[in-house]
């Protein structure tokens, strides 16, 4: 399990305290939607040189994460 958390990081005073990637003002939903979209890492990476694999992957767990603790009453 990868410990996401190094990577992403929620500050109010960066894109309205949206999770984002450390070090960028990339958010974790930017990614998720690319992904969404049909691009692939590779492609990510060549338009977002500072973004690798670790950082995407961290994404797809902190969203796995999220959703694994959702709940409903």
């Amino acid at each position: 399990m990868m410990k996401y958390k190094k990577y992403i990081e929620v500050d109010t005073s960066k894109r309205f305290g949206k999770p984002i990637l450390i070090g960028t003002r990339i958010s974790v939903y930017d990614v998720l939607n690319w992904l969404a979209n049909g691009m692939c890492q590779s492609e990510i990476s060549a338009d977002f040189p500072e973004l690798n694999q670790k950082l995407i992957s961290a994404c797809l767990f902190y969203a796995a994460e999220k959703e694994n603790r959702t709940r409903v009453a």
